[in-house]
């Protein structure tokens, strides 16, 4: 069994210095051995190692989180005063915008996490660079990676990871149980439903032209959840949004992110889309609510709010 990070560190400074000094010397001379580290990283992560290494075990782990959701567990636990910093995807509770951000997930600096001098990285499957991963490990941060399969499981996964990053294991399990309840409890609601199955649409529109969710996608697995047939699954990904394509599916409800609307200036804007005037919901606009919309973190995070986010979209599809 794997000691937790805080026994890990108070095993000595000069044990954790030994790893990170040759990767730091064979920078200098200029020889970069995989995962080299840079001259400015190579200082931070020494001078964090020296500092921090004996003091770790009288401290709770100093944390950085890397994906909303992962920002999300960690504040539900009531751990948030161990985050030293998160991404720029952690924007829930609204606590979380204030503090220290190290950049988006997918293009992170290991310059800028190592000045935070972080015990653990906390990150969604996918972040990265690989590079800028390898150089904390070499540098004693403990390095977790959660993976993301767009299912119920995934709040499982990162309430877990963030009881074990946190050192708070039994509040995972008591806020777990709670969770497991609240799904159970939705999940029966949706299966109970007896009416037409809703055709539903899901569009991102942040900035630049309209995408359309196929499979493969958190907006798919959320449209199925909720008891809704996604009527573009016939591709994986993102396609753009086309007169055709619009035709063709005939939603009779479209789902959207609240950042979509607002990136158009509301409801309004977003039906001004000529596309969206060949569509059953466009038609019904004024009779029905047929534009659905929940914040892009709890719609798409598969985070500790998705029974509740899951239910809210079930009765908003079923009434359209």
């Amino acid at each position: 069994m794997s000691q937790p990070v805080h026994l890990r560190a108070a095993a000595g400074a000069d044990q954790a210095l030994r790893p990170a000094a040759p990767a730091c010397a064979e920078t200098s001379a200029g020889a970069y051995a995989a995962p080299a580290l840079t001259r400015r990283a190579c200082t931070l992560a020494l001078a964090a190692l020296a500092t921090g290494a004996a003091a770790a075990s009288a401290r709770s782990p100093r944390l950085i989180t890397v994906g909303g959701s992962l920002t999300e567990a960690v504040f539900a636990l009531g751990a948030e005063a161990q985050l030293v910093g998160t991404d720029t995807t952690s924007l829930y509770p609204a606590a979380a915008q204030a503090t220290p951000k190290v950049g988006y997930m997918r293009q992170l600096s290991a310059e800028g996490l190592l000045a935070l001098r972080p015990d653990v990285v906390l990150a969604l499957a996918g972040s990265g660079p690989p590079l800028v991963l390898q150089q904390l490990r070499s540098a004693r941060v403990q390095v977790e990676l959660v993976e993301r399969r767009h299912e119920w499981d995934d709040v499982r996964r990162t309430v877990q990871a963030a009881g074990r990053a946190t050192g708070r294991g039994a509040a995972a399990q008591d806020l777990l149980r709670q969770l497991e309840q609240d799904w159970a409890r939705v999940r029966a609601q949706v299966q109970a439903y007896r009416g037409p199955t809703p055709r539903a649409l899901f569009i991102m529109a942040h900035g630049g032209s309209p995408l359309v969710a196929g499979g493969q996608t958190a907006a798919n697995a959320m449209l199925t959840l909720a008891g809704a047939r996604n009527v573009v699954a016939g591709f994986n990904g993102f396609r753009p949004l086309t007169a055709e394509s619009m035709a063709a599916a005939a939603p009779d409800v479209i789902v959207t992110t609240t950042q979509s609307l607002q990136a158009v200036g509301g409801a309004e804007g977003f039906w001004r889309r000529p596309e969206l005037a060949l569509t059953p919901a466009w038609q019904r606009r004024q009779r029905a609510a047929t534009l659905l919309h929940q914040d892009a973190l709890a719609l798409l995070g598969f985070g500790p709010r998705l029974a509740q986010v899951l239910e809210a979209l079930h009765r908003g599809l079923v009434a359209a």
